[in-house]
């Protein structure tokens, strides 16, 4: 099961992906928040407290997208109250890649290890625990709230002092935290986690730089298990021409970490667990058009497909041209 999020004369609906071209709206106000508040105040699961509310008839899907109404599949009303974060270093990439980073791991002394590569053997030696068991740490960091959150469809912008704009295509978790501070998983999504890799090369300490940026998911939530296995591409085109093409893993299956670790040392902060927050976790990628050279321009498109996931992510990319006054002044007495 899939759903989106929409504008309808400034009431953001909620809907049921029937088919690449239709979906059925969902009877509702507050979109999937609301949804998931009442499945969690009713103890019963969102697919049925979906199923329940399916108004009859149904919506053109292209003409959202072509009309600029798609909205990210979860928001919270008040978006400060809604948490950007990601973990770095999940992913084991290609084969290729997987056994250049056990070669220089195994033929390293530890003290020839760089810290990444430390945290990388971190996870692929604990990053999946057994029940009961405490798991590796996986590298964090924060993004942002919601009003960092950028639409599918719409522009994201590099701020004018970023050195670099670049796609981070991942598997994102959607989750809603109950009235006593529970976390609930509400869904997945598509995730371009929007970074400067050019600053974050500089210096590894300029990651927590890098990542304040914003970012964009959706356009579907998949709702229900997280397949193993999944592969998807990830394009950067401009004027309709493809500038750069490459596929990409993820999934249980191609990650150094499980998902419920990841979770786990997420929510384990209190802080994390305030009631009625809704929270965006990326979980990591192993696929980069920077690490291929290349360089974005205003104008590019990223497009990022998981067929599992429906319909692509897409966003433009524009480029600020002056970064608005931030020198901070003394309180006027």
């Amino acid at each position: 099961m899939r759903v989106i999020q929409y504008e309808e004369q400034g009431r953001l609906r909620a809907a049921l992906v029937d088919s690449p071209e239709r979906v059925t709206p969902i009877d509702i106000d507050g979109g999937v928040y609301a949804l998931a508040l009442q499945a969690i105040a009713t103890g019963t699961s969102l697919a049925r407290v979906i199923e329940a509310r399916l108004e009859t008839g149904s919506v053109d899907y292209q003409a959202l997208v072509d009309e600029g109404r798609l909205r990210p599949p979860l928001t919270h009303p008040d978006p400060a109250h809604c948490l950007v974060t990601g973990t770095g270093l999940t992913h084991l990439g290609s084969a290729d890649t997987r056994s250049a980073m056990h070669a220089k791991i195994e033929g390293a002394s530890e003290a020839e290890l760089t810290d990444s590569m430390r945290m990388f053997q971190m996870g692929v030696e604990g990053g999946k625990p057994g029940p009961g068991e405490s798991g590796a740490q996986p590298e964090w960091f924060y993004k942002g709230d919601g009003r960092w959150v950028v639409a599918p469809e719409a522009t994201l912008t590099s701020p004018a002092f970023a050195e670099d704009a670049g796609e981070e295509p991942e598997l994102v978790g959607l989750y809603v935290n109950g009235p006593d501070g529970r976390p609930y998983r509400v869904g997945f999504a598509i995730g371009n986690e929007f970074s400067d890799h050019v600053t974050e090369r500089h210096n590894y300490l300029w990651l927590a730089h890098s990542k304040l940026r914003q970012c964009s998911f959706g356009p579907e939530m998949h709702i229900g298990e997280l397949p193993e296995h999944l592969e998807g591409v990830s394009r950067i085109t401009r004027a309709g021409e493809v500038r750069w093409e490459k596929s990409f893993l993820t999934g249980e299956a191609n990650m150094s970490h499980s998902i419920a670790n990841l979770e786990r040392h997420h929510f384990k902060y209190a802080g994390f667990r305030a009631p009625g927050d809704v929270h965006v976790h990326f979980f990591g990628t192993a696929t980069l058009s920077f690490a291929d050279g290349i360089q974005v321009a205003s104008g590019d498109r990223y497009e990022i497909e998981l067929p599992a996931f429906g319909r692509p992510l897409r966003n433009l990319l524009a480029q600020e041209e002056a970064a608005p006054e931030a020198e901070t002044r003394p309180t006027a007495l």
